[in-house]
């Protein structure tokens, strides 16, 4: 987690930010518009400036965190927006449910995973995390609290989900739990020697498993560019409920570095191990725990400030499925002529699922994710790049990660922007929206 409280993942804008509690936040936006607003906050993981507003305040969200009510027969969750999901997971695991949609670490605010309509390794089985929301509860400045559904308000409600917290401060939610034998997963994994070779058995592996997803040896040039692994699983079908206490980060980065640990040579000597590693357990299903598939990350506590004190930057793109196969390697292809190493390479396939929510990233296609230590403009100039290359493959940029992405570039991945903006709250706005969605409207 971020290390500062109101910090956000990526750590590129240090600087400190002031936070309300929710009480004195619904309060202060019930009095009317702000000229610098308020913004709820969860836990800071987004790595970009959709949780900051610099201008204004923060309405520190992780503070109202109780769990309400769950059905062990329905699998139904009530819950405060600002609990995590590895409380909702403790509490639901030794009843055999699971959530139907995780992100890749589990200390997520429920808040946080609806507002920017998370996804998972199983898009193409169950879309994104808001498609298994049933009901919020809100407030807005302009109407007090309101009880909204896919058929109660439908449309905010689905504005709301995926709407970076701007179309009212979320208080809480009903949400419904996915069924499992066993939160354990069997996995299967299966290398591969190019983009073209993944792309050949991406679709089998959806059809086939609940759960996939593929790593990449990023800095792999030549012939060898694009090879890695694909990680394939199921749950298992016995076993391992009632073990779903989240337990402690096995390893923690105690202090920041004064310079980015992750630099080329490291993961030139990093990726070539794990590949290696991988490789060795290649065909058999292993059985795997739910905590080292889902969340492996998740073990080594403060990892991103191994990164520097910089920062870093995350690019996450989707493109069509009917350009991928130019896109992601012209996306590798940019990232290796800057000299750019990303530590964490992902490549997954999102399934026809329509969007949960107004404006929401996870579209069919295939999205590949990028992460670079902040190195100034010229990081800057090879994320710009980056969305040159999708947007002109028809794809989109993920706003939830995103810390400098053009206006031009937004709209060319949402065009229902505008949309989104007629149904904010007043006295609810983000540094993101400021620079994208605000600068698009003075625009005309």
């Amino acid at each position: 987690m971020a290390s500062d409280p109101y910090q956000s993942f990526g750590r590129i804008k240090p600087d400190k930010r002031r936070a309300v509690s929710p009480e004195e936040g619904l309060a202060r936006i019930g009095d009317g518009p702000l000229a610098d607003g308020f913004l709820p906050f969860g836990k800071g993981l987004s790595y970009g400036d959709s949780c900051h507003n610099d201008a204004g305040q923060l309405i520190d969200m992780g503070q109202a965190d109780r769990i309400l009510s769950f059905d062990t027969q329905t699998g139904l969750l009530d819950a405060e927006a600002g609990v995590d999901l590895q409380a909702i997971i403790a509490q639901c695991g030794p009843h055999g449910w699971f959530l139907p949609v995780t992100p890749g670490t589990r200390f997520v605010t429920l808040g946080g995973a609806i507002a920017n309509d998370v996804h998972g390794k199983n898009h193409h089985r169950r879309g994104t995390f808001g498609a298994h929301v049933e009901s919020l509860t809100i407030a807005r400045s302009d109407s007090g609290i309101r009880e909204i559904s896919a058929r109660k308000e439908a449309e905010l409600f689905h504005a709301t989900i995926g709407g970076m917290g701007l179309t009212g401060v979320i208080l809480s939610a009903r949400l419904r739990m996915m069924p499992v034998r066993s939160l354990d997963v069997v996995q299967t994994i299966t290398p591969f020697d190019t983009i073209g070779d993944y792309l050949a058995m991406a679709e089998e592996a959806d059809a086939k498993n609940e759960y996939a997803v593929a790593w990449i040896d990023q800095l792999a040039s030549g012939a060898k560019q694009g090879r890695g692994v694909l990680l394939a699983a199921n749950h298992a079908e016995s076993g391992s409920k009632g073990d779903a206490a989240p337990g402690q980060a096995r390893l923690s980065v105690p202090f920041q570095p004064p310079i980015n640990v992750l630099n080329r040579p490291f993961l030139k000597l990093f990726n070539g191990a794990y590949r290696f590693s991988q490789i060795r357990k290649a065909g058999a299903p292993i059985r795997t725990s739910w905590q080292s598939y889902f969340y492996p990350l998740d073990s080594v506590r403060n990892w991103n400030r191994l990164y520097g004190p910089k920062g870093l930057y995350q690019h996450q793109s989707v493109v069509p499925y009917e350009t991928a196969a130019d896109a992601l390697p012209a996306l590798l292809d940019a990232a290796q002529k800057e000299q750019a190493g990303s530590f964490l390479t992902v490549l997954k396939r999102f399934g026809e699922m329509g969007r949960a929510g107004l404006i929401g990233f996870a579209r069919p296609g295939y999205t590949l994710t990028l992460d670079f230590p902040n190195q100034g403009e010229r990081t800057r100039r090879l994320m710009d790049r980056l969305d040159a290359i999708t947007v002109a493959a028809g794809g989109a940029v993920n706003p939830y990660k995103d810390a400098r992405m053009s206006p031009r570039t937004f709209k060319a991945g949402f065009p229902d922007w505008a949309k989104l903006e007629a149904m904010r709250d007043p006295c609810l706005i983000s540094d993101y929206w400021r620079r994208t969605a605000i600068v698009l409207k003075q625009d005309g």
